[in-house]
C-alpha cells in the first residue's frame, strides 16, 4: 500500500492559547471511510476546517497536514484553492446556510464544475443534470430550475453532495450531514455516500456524534474528547470491544439504553434500566381528541396536515408521537394547545373542551399546558438573564406573591434540572444546547401544568446529552405527575421515555401500542421502515 489520501500527524489548534485539538494523529487510505465520533466541542469539525484550510486567521495551526504527501498548512491561497473544492470536497451539516437562496440548485452546482473544469456552460449544466440522476434526486431536469427553499432537507443534502462529487474529489469530508433529518431520509443520504463511495474510490471522512452512524457506513472509527482522540481503529474493533470509558458511555446511549449521566457530566455511563410502568397508571383519560382536522391553504388544492385523529391519553403517562418532517405531528401538538386552531374536531384536557373556548377564556388556562420546543436558544430571549425568563411566565400568571418568593422557585427549579444556582444572572450564550433546553423545561415547570409537549427536544443533541435530558424527563414526570406527549423521529428516542407511542403518518394515527409493543413488533409496514432506517441497527454488541 503506497501513501494514505491523507495523513494527520501531531495536530494541534489552538484559538487565543486555547487549545481545542490536542497532538492528534491519523490516516485514511483510498477507498476507506473514517468516522470521527464525538460530542459537539470535542474538535472534531475544527480538524475538519483545518484539512480544508477554512479556519479564522486567529487559529494558530501546528503539526502536519499531508494530502497525497503534500503538506496541506504550507500551500499559498491559491495552491490550495485549486484543491479545495476539486480534490477535497466537503458536505456541511446545514445544506440550507450552505446554499445561495438567490441561485438555482442547477446553476449553482453548475458554477463549481466551470470552476474547476474548463468546458463550457451548456457541458457544465448537463453535468450537473447527470450529477443529479446520480445522488437520485427526482425529475433532475426539474430539481435544476428550482431554488433551495424549493426542496426538502433531504433533497437539499442530495444537492450538496452532487456539487461536492462534481470534481470527483479524492477526499470528501462529511461534516454532520444526516443530524437534521429523518431516520429514513438519513438512512438514505448514508446509503448514496456509501454508494459513491464505493463507485470513485475517493476517500471519505464522516463527523458525526452518533456512533450508530458510524456503525453503519463507516471502516475505521477515531473518538474524540475534550480535542484528543481517546480510541482510534477498525470500526468492528471500536464497536465491539472499545477500551476507553467515554467510548462505553457513547455506545450505552445508542445501541442499548441510554444512559444516565451523572450531575458532574463524567462520561462513564450508569445504567438506568428501570421501565416506565404501564401497568399501575390510573386509566382515566387526562386528553381526548375527536376527529380533529387541520387544513390548511385558502384555496383548493388544500393541505390537510392532520386527518380525522382521535386518541385518548390517560393521566400520568408520556405517549410518544412519531413520524417523519411533514406528517403531522407538530401541527397535532400545537392544536392540541391551542397555538393553531383546528379547522373541525374536539379537544377536551383535563375535562374542559379548549377546541369550544374564545382566547379570552384560554388565557388563564394556558398555565396549565406548556410546551418545549426543538431548539432552546430560539425559546429564550437572548437579552434577558436566566432568572428573569423563568420569573416571568410565573409573574404573568400571579404564581406566588411575591419576587422573593418567585426567586426561591426558580434557583429550586434550576437546581432540580441540574443547574447551579449561579446560573440565575447567567444569560442564554452562556450556555450549552443541554443547559439550554435544561432551562426550557425548568421555565415550563415553573407554572406547575398538568400536561406538557416536548417538540422535537433533544433531536439537536448529541447522544450523551440526549440521555441526560431523557432521565430527567423520567425523573421530573414521577415527581410532578404531569402528563406528556413527546414528539420525535426517532423513534429509538421515543421508546425510552414513552408508556405508550403514536405512529403518525400523512396526517393520520396508523398504529398505537405499548412502547415495547411498537419498537419490537410493529405490525405497519410504514413503523418497520421506520425501525429498520435507525442508526446503528445493522449492528449487535
Amino acid at each position: 500500500m503506497g501513501l494514505p489520501v491523507l495523513h494527520i500527524d501531531n495536530l494541534t489548534i489552538d484559538f487565543a492559547s486555547n487549545k481545542v485539538v490536542k497532538h492528534i494523529s491519523l490516516d485514511i487510505e483510498q477507498g476507506e471511510i473514517l468516522a470521527i465520533v464525538g460530542e459537539s466541542g470535542s474538535g472534531k469539525s475544527v480538524t475538519a476546517l483545518s484539512i480544508m484550510q477554512l479556519l479564522s486567521k486567529q487559529a494558530k495551526v501546528d503539526g502536519k497536514i499531508l494530502f497525497n504527501g503534500i503538506d496541506l498548512l504550507e500551500l499559498t491561497e491559491d495552491k490550495i484553492n485549486a484543491i479545495r473544492g476539486k480534490d477535497i470536497a466537503m458536505i456541511f451539516q446545514e445544506p440550507m446556510t450552505s446554499l445561495n437562496p438567490v441561485l438555482t440548485c442547477g446553476s449553482q452546482v453548475q458554477e463549481a464544475i466551470q470552476l474547476h473544469k474548463k468546458v463550457s456552460a451548456k457541458e457544465a449544466k448537463q453535468q450537473a443534470i447527470e450529477l443529479f440522476n446520480k445522488v437520485q434526486l427526482p425529475d433532475p431536469a426539474n430539481i435544476y430550475d428550482r431554488y433551495p427553499h424549493q426542496l426538502s432537507g433531504g433533497q437539499k443534502q442530495r444537492v450538496m453532495i452532487a456539487m461536492a462529487m462534481s470534481c470527483s474529489p479524492s477526499l470528501l469530508i462529511a461534516d454532520e450531514p444526516t443530524t437534521a433529518l429523518d431516520v429514513t431520509v438519513q438512512a438514505a443520504i448514508l446509503n448514496l455516500i456509501k454508494d459513491l463511495q464505493k463507485q470513485t474510490g475517493m476517500a471519505v471522512i464522516l463527523i458525526t456524534h452518533d456512533l450508530g452512524v458510524a456503525a453503519d457506513i463507516a471502516d475505521k472509527i477515531a473518538v474524540m474528547y475534550k480535542g484528543e482522540i481517546v480510541e482510534y481503529g477498525e470500526a468492528a474493533t471500536v464497536l465491539k470491544a472499545p477500551k476507553n470509558e467515554y467510548t462505553k458511555a457513547l455506545l450505552a446511549c445508542r445501541i442499548d439504553d441510554r444512559g444516565q449521566m451523572t450531575d458532574d457530566s463524567k462520561v462513564n455511563s450508569l445504567t438506568d434500566a428501570e421501565p416506565l410502568s404501564t401497568v399501575n397508571r390510573q386509566l382515566s383519560t387526562f386528553l381526548r381528541v375527536e376527529n380533529l382536522n387541520v387544513v390548511f391553504g385558502e384555496h383548493a388544492p388544500y393541505f390537510k396536515a392532520v386527518d380525522d385523529v382521535s386518541l385518548d391519553i390517560y393521566k400520568n403517562e408520556i405517549v410518544g408521537l412519531v413520524g417523519e418532517s411533514g406528517c403531522g405531528k407538530t401541527t397535532l401538538g400545537r392544536a392540541i394547545i391551542q397555538l393553531i386552531k383546528a379547522t373541525s374536531g374536539k379537544i377536551i384536557l383535563d375535562g374542559i373542551e379548549l377546541s369550544a373556548l374564545h382566547e379570552k377564556e384560554l388565557r388563564p388556562l394556558r398555565k396549565n399546558f406548556q410546551i418545549i420546543f426543538q431548539d432552546p436558544y430560539a425559546s429564550l430571549n437572548p437579552r434577558m438573564i436566566i432568572g428573569k425568563a423563568i420569573e416571568e411566565p410565573m409573574k404573568v400568571h400571579g404564581i406566588l406573591s411575591s419576587d422573593i418568593q418567585r426567586k426561591e422557585k426558580v434557583v429550586q427549579l434550576l437546581e432540580r434540572v441540574g443547574l447551579d444556582p449561579s446560573a440565575y444572572n447567567q444569560y442564554p450564550h452562556q450556555f450549552s444546547g443541554g443547559q439550554r433546553q435544561r432551562i426550557c423545561i425548568a421555565r415550563a415547570l415553573a407554572l406547575n401544568p398538568s400536561f406538557l409537549i416536548f417538540d422535537e427536544s433533544v433531536s439537536a443533541l448529541d447522544m450523551l446529552i440526549q440521555a441526560q435530558i431523557l432521565n430527567l424527563l423520567k425523573d421530573l414526570k414521577k415527581e410532578f405527575g404531569f402528563t406528556a406527549i413527546f414528539i420525535s423521529h426517532d423513534l429509538s428516542v421515543v421508546h425510552q421515555v414513552s408508556d405508550r407511542i403514536m405512529v403518525m403518518y400523512k396526517g393520520k394515527i396508523i398504529e398505537t401500542g405499548t412502547a415495547d409493543e411498537i419498537y419490537f413488533s410493529p405490525t405497519q409496514p410504514y413503523t418497520k421502515q421506520l425501525i429498520d432506517a435507525m442508526p446503528g441497527k445493522k449492528f449487535t454488541i
